[in-house]
């Protein structure tokens, strides 16, 4: 590794590129050539100045309806009217300021390669290309097809996150791939699946939750992560949270359960045991929908109130009133989200939850049921359509004959050809530049170096790589290490589609052209699959022929996209999948007459509680916890760049109990360091009063010192491959800030 790139992965947070992210310089955006569509600029009448579409925001999987017009060299944005209701949506602050990151100052505008002098250049796309694939080739030739790496993300199109797979596994052939949804959703993913049959984050409308009487959220702060899903709880009867922080969600709860990181499991176990002890079980609902309910009794049993109030801290009196609002309801929803699924234990957290909910009866019951709160903004679409490890597209799992026939015939390939299952995302990065491990990756819209745990090994893998591509359009921590970077499109200026939370195909119309110099992925990845002696006409980079042939590829499938269509959603039809035919209508609500197994019953899973795979001791005795503020989404690499998002919470900080900080002998607005056996993050201290004194919270949202996640482990849920997030065992220290520079400022 030259001493250029090597100074790159020692400075990852980007902190040089500071000043230009705040900047909201203006750009024109008018460009020749192509459109990401693959259109003419011709074909596209009333492109810039004084034009308005209707497409969503480019953050949350609510995908909130916007109403974005060009004026000039700005973009206005607002909520767009929802779909058969007449009314105006709402926007939290990342939606009302995502158009700045459109002319971000340091925009990517043309492909950078590393010299020989150890610095990125710019090159013509040509040279980049041509680079990029002639050393694919060379270390698929030397080491076989899985010496190359794909890590993709949960926020790409849906056309994008089905080329990439397809990508990935025909014209590379390696079994290397994965994507960020990894640390998202995977944990509620195998615990739907093992319930009922299917996966999708909301089986029902999100609307539905209007009518609720009572709603039990467990490990969710949508009040910052996604605003506008509150007026849906408020709309609804009693808002029990379960979370160990008294968060902005918990502040609007009718009863607030707080138990100690890491035993979300125990209390789960807990309230499906006073479920049937006391006399709440719906004992017709599970005799004639489900199966698997006596052992997964037998194993809640002994998890009494009191063994229940040990294990997790949450009082007898919480836990029966917990149970009684929902059993009492008519109409109740039990949802999970990143604080249930994060652990090394989630799938079987979230399978509890849904035990719960089963013994109540109220999955595929209309006005009540089961969900998650997907995160990223196609973490639905995203997983369903071929960039996971083990699936291919239309929720087909690659381990299934039929299914590889089916994707091969849809592909033109022999079924041969497709390589098995891969690891996990996690594993696929720890792995990268060793041995057996690949010597290449190519990164699709996600940022390894800030989101993945044990950030700090994980930023010392990619640095090891033989050849890092990332095709990007800021310079993300990430980019700035590699040896290659794509500047590619953004929302706003591409067409596609994306499914929301609730399994409901949206349309990204695109507003602008992309700036001179910029691609689509669809084209990027199309002119490597050509590169590498793959048929031009097996790779299409119009969205449109992409989402096309994907119909075809989920035909029959779980997740079936046949019956969807551009012209359908253009002409204003709300349609979740599956729906299997052109005249179909979607299906808004799963499970109502049958669950998705062969015998059309729910499964209960038995689950046992287990601690974390680290737990506070004498070197390092406090809990360590992650999440999101309400400024911030993800890694933080676009609303960083947001100057009224950056300025509202500027750097990294740790809250911390006032009573936990003056033992640790840190006080308010000073520095402190919080370390755990992997790292150290450098952050400003809030002390909150509500905070339990054992606990400590870090944003994940920043870079450099600040990274929250070079203290978070490669522990994994065996079942699922989630890191846990949630749980690491970390320790408290002062800082003296006239010898510290901290690096959390706001970075790239």
């Amino acid at each position: 590794m030259s001493d250029a790139r090597a100074e790159d992965t020692a400075r990852a947070d980007g902190t040089d590129h500071a000043a230009a992210g705040r900047r909201a310089a203006r750009t024109d955006h008018a460009a020749a050539g192509r459109r990401p569509d693959g259109t003419d600029r011709a074909d596209r009448a009333g492109t810039g100045t004084g034009r308005t579409v209707l497409t969503h925001c480019p953050y949350c999987a609510l995908q909130c309806g916007t109403e974005l017009t060009s004026a000039g060299d700005r973009v206005t944005v607002a909520p767009a009217v929802l779909a058969g209701t007449g009314k105006r949506g709402g926007l939290c602050q990342k939606g009302w300021t995502a158009p700045e990151v459109l002319t971000t100052a340091d925009r990517l505008r043309t492909p950078l390669v590393r010299g020989a002098d150890g610095r990125l250049a710019p090159a013509t796309w040509d040279a980049a290309l041509d680079l990029v694939a002639g050393r694919l080739t060379e270390l698929r030739d030397a080491h076989g097809p899985d010496a190359v790496g794909v890590f993709g993300g949960g926020g790409l199109t849906n056309e994008k996150a089905y080329l990439l797979g397809k990508f990935a596994r025909v014209a590379l052939g390696t079994s290397r791939i994965d994507y960020n949804g990894r640390f998202c959703m995977s944990s509620a993913a195998a615990a739907g699946n093992a319930a009922f049959g299917v996966d999708r984050g909301l089986p029902f409308p999100v609307t539905d939750l209007d009518g609720a009487d009572v709603v039990l959220l467990a490990g969710a702060n949508p009040a910052e992560t996604m605003p506008p899903l509150v007026r849906h709880l408020d709309r609804a009867g009693a808002l029990v949270v379960v979370d160990p922080r008294r968060t902005a969600t918990a502040e609007r709860a009718a009863l607030h359960l707080r138990p100690a990181p890491g035993t979300d499991l125990a209390l789960a176990l807990g309230l499906l045991q006073l479920t049937v002890v006391d006399g709440h079980l719906d004992r017709a609902y599970v005799e004639e929908r489900t199966g698997g309910f006596e052992e997964t009794w037998r194993r809640a049993l002994a998890w009494t109130p009191e063994r229940t109030e040990r294990t997790t801290g949450v009082p007898v009196a919480a836990q029966r009133e917990a149970v009684r609002l929902l059993a009492g309801a008519r109409r109740a929803y039990v949802l999970t989200g990143r604080g249930a699924e994060q652990h090394s234990k989630g799938t079987d957290t979230v399978s509890a939850f849904i035990n719960l909910a089963l013994a109540l009866g109220l999955p595929g019951r209309e006005g009540s049921g089961y969900g998650c709160l997907t995160g990223q903004g196609n973490g639905q679409g995203g997983r369903e359509l071929g960039q996971k490890s083990d699936q291919l597209p239309g929720y087909r799992l690659i381990t299934d004959p039929a299914a590889r026939a089916h994707v091969a015939g849809v592909w033109g390939v022999d079924p041969e050809r497709l390589p098995g299952p891969g690891p996990s995302a996690y594993e696929l990065l720890d792995s990268l530049g060793t041995e057996h491990g690949p010597r290449a990756l190519l990164v699709f819209g996600s940022n390894p170096v800030v989101s993945a745990p044990h950030a700090g090994h994980v930023t010392e893998r990619l640095a090891a790589l033989d050849l890092l591509v990332v095709a990007d359009f800021v310079p993300s921590e990430t980019a700035r290490l590699a040896d290659v970077v794509l500047p590619v499109t953004q929302w706003a200026e591409e067409e596609g589609t994306l499914t929301s939370l609730e399994g409901r195909v949206l349309r990204r119309r695109g507003l602008l052209d992309p700036p001179p110099g910029v691609r689509s992925d669809l084209e990027v990845l199309r002119g490597l699959a050509v590169r590498l002696g793959e048929p031009a006409e097996r790779w299409p980079d119009r969205p449109g022929e992409v989402f096309d042939e994907l119909r075809r590829a989920t035909a029959g499938g779980r997740a079936d996209y046949s019956g969807v269509s551009y012209e359908r959603l253009d002409a204003g039809e709300v349609l979740h999948w599956p729906c299997p035919a052109p005249g179909h209508p979607g299906t808004p609500r799963l499970f109502l007459d049958s669950f998705g197994h062969p015998d059309g019953r729910a499964r209960f899973v038995p689950v046992e509680h287990r601690d974390a795979a680290e737990q506070p001791g004498e070197s390092f005795d406090l809990y360590g916890t992650t999440g999101r503020v309400l400024a911030h989404y993800q890694s933080g690499a676009q609303t960083r760049r947001v100057e009224r998002l950056a300025e509202a919470v500027p750097e990294a900080y740790v809250e911390i109990h006032p009573d936990t900080a003056r033992r640790a002998g840190v006080v308010e607005g000073g520095l402190a360091r919080v370390v755990s056996a992997r790292g150290a993050v450098v952050a400003r201290v809030r002390t909150v009063e509500s905070l339990r004194t054992d606990t400590v919270f870090l944003p994940f949202h920043f870079p450099g010192e600040g990274r929250a996640n070079l203290l978070t482990s490669g522990a994994l849920d065996p079942r699922s491959g989630m890191p846990e997030f949630k749980v690491s065992a970390v320790r408290v220290e002062p800082v003296d800030e006239e010898e510290q520079t901290t690096g959390t400022g706001d970075g790239t």
